[in-house]
């Protein structure tokens, strides 16, 4: 659960690398200052927090049970990946039929994640990309009047560039040695 044995080509690094990007950029500055630092580092615990239950769950238990049931790795990525945005789902009642659009969001960041776990060798790296994400996410909300922070749109940038890159080189992400029908390490 923890750890993975499945690497990915380097050239992945590109995904959390423009996800912290987005991070750094989207994060409501003015906001937090106005908050105090005792409220940003509770904020940063507590999604560092959500990242950690999640990536547990998801990218952990979700991707081991998929594995250990004998699917592929593309049907391992897309379950558990469909699982993770299918859990905001619970949204619906709360806000709407909008949250769809936070469904597909989710799934996609969720096959971001599964990337990254594959790539950081275990649940370490996604599940810190996965908190920073969250909490750059939460800060977008901090406003008073409830509206969201412009920055917010770096998030949604980051993740359409991501899947740009990802669906050109969708072919050059499995290491060359499993590109050429080596089978993957136990």
């Amino acid at each position: 659960v923890l750890r993975d044995q499945r690497p990915v080509r380097r050239w992945v690094w590109v995904v959390p690398i423009i996800m912290g990007v987005a991070v750094l950029g989207g994060i409501n500055y003015p906001e937090l200052a106005g908050k105090g630092a005792g409220f940003t580092l509770l904020l940063l615990l507590g999604a560092l927090l959500v990242g950690c239950g999640e990536e547990s769950m998801y990218r952990g238990v979700g991707v081991t049970t998929f594995r250990v049931n004998g699917y592929s790795e593309g049907k391992v990525a897309l379950w558990s990946s469909v699982a993770f945005g299918l859990s905001h789902a619970t949204n619906l009642f709360s806000v709407g039929r909008i949250a769809f659009i936070q469904v597909l969001a989710a799934a996609v960041a969720g096959y971001l994640l599964y990337l990254i776990r594959r790539l950081g060798g275990g649940l370490l790296l996604p599940v810190i990309v996965h908190g920073l994400r969250d909490f750059g996410l939460f800060t977008s909300r901090l406003g008073e009047d409830g509206a969201v922070y412009a920055g917010t749109g770096l998030f949604v940038l980051a993740d359409l560039v991501i899947v740009v890159i990802l669906l050109v080189r969708r072919h050059q992400i499995e290491p060359e040695e499993r590109v050429a029908g080596t089978p993957a390490a136990a």
